[in-house]
């Protein structure tokens, strides 16, 4: 079966951290969410996936490979101008052929049902159908109202707040019949939130929502819904297939003294120097560095990060190979290198 990752976006939402690092490769629990995307589809038997590339296109290719090491193969799609997720999806007309299909963002972390998402499109004869959660705030998201048969007969598209019509998010994970294709104009920057599904919408077209509550989903594209997933993956209340939840890698290096407390995932090579404190639920990636009697709170630290000794950081992100420098102080604060590679 195929499918298609969506990935082509910059994340502006989580600058800086993404101005050296690409959207598909934001970390989760030290692993890139596309491989964790990569594996969830693999499981419903999605073995040819299409991945639509902008930003640091190189990086991408060079983590993901050809999919093999994951078991599925796939197919890059290279877009020098950017399409839109509906043109980025139409773009690759001629890989899905025709079958039915289905699209899953590269910020998308959850454990929605696809077969459950595939059969619901399928008994309904379905020409779109959204996966859909519960949200309390929806205001960064596409909203429905549904009839009894799960039809959308309302959509908005990141409703201000107070003025949304109901709380059933759009998760960003779509079925589709080949007939969408004909709803995509080629070559064109073309939005399925802003232009597509309204239109199905209000012309009255075989277009449904899914209710997957009670299923887990986020939305890592903002600085608040990245922390809830990390935090949820490290506490245990989202499982990863196949992801270490949290404890230290074999090769990390522990120094005398060092207080853990709470849930803390240590990543391969990472070294706590003397008297450091870690209290979780909080990330320690790959190869970072925490120096002597450095403080670290209900943070996030990705690969290569270095923390000065006696820096104190709470809730802080920090990003790729950056240097918190010692003695710093840093609360709720994403700091990264901000130098856009050429």
């Amino acid at each position: 079966m195929k499918a298609m990752i969506l990935a082509g976006g910059l994340s502006t939402r989580l600058y800086p951290l993404t101005k050296q690092v690409p959207k598909p490769l934001v970390p989760v629990a030290g692993v890139p969410n596309a491989e964790h995307v990569i594996h969830y589809l693999r499981a419903y038997g999605f073995d040819e996936i299409a991945i639509n590339l902008h930003y640091l296109s190189d990086a991408i290719v060079e983590a993901l490979g050809d999919g093999s090491r994951f078991g599925v193969k796939l197919e890059y799609s290279f877009e020098p101008v950017l399409l839109g997720s509906a043109g980025a999806v139409k773009q690759m007309e001629g890989f899905f052929g025709n079958a039915t299909f289905v699209v899953v963002g590269c910020d998308d972390l959850t454990d929605l049902s696809l077969d459950k998402l595939l059969a619901f499109h399928r008994e309904r004869n379905a020409l779109a159908t959204i996966g859909l959660m519960e949200c309390q705030e929806v205001d960064q998201y596409g909203v429905v109202v549904l009839d009894e048969r799960g039809k959308i007969i309302g959509f908005q598209e990141k409703p201000a707040k107070g003025t949304e019509r109901s709380r059933l998010a759009n998760t960003g994970i779509y079925a589709f019949s080949p007939e969408i294709f004909r709803h995509v104009p080629a070559q064109t920057f073309y939005d399925f939130g802003k232009q597509v599904f309204p239109a199905l919408q209000t012309a009255g077209e075989r277009f449904y929502g899914f209710d997957a509550r009670g299923a887990y989903w986020s939305d890592i594209g903002t600085p608040a819904e990245y922390r809830r997933a990390s935090y949820d993956v490290v506490r245990g209340a989202f499982s990863i297939p196949g992801t270490r939840a949290n404890g230290a890698d074999l090769t990390a290096a522990i120094g005398a003294d060092v207080e853990i407390e709470g849930p803390v995932y240590i990543g391969a090579h990472a070294r706590i120097g003397n008297a450091a404190k870690i209290i979780g639920p909080s990330v320690v990636g790959n190869g970072v560095h925490v120096e002597a009697r450095a403080h670290v709170e209900r943070s996030i630290l990705w690969e290569g990060a270095s923390v000065g000794a006696g820096a104190r950081l709470r809730d802080t992100i920090v990003g790729k190979n950056y240097r918190v420098e010692s003695g710093a102080t840093l609360d709720n604060a994403l700091v990264a290198n901000e130098e856009i590679p050429a």
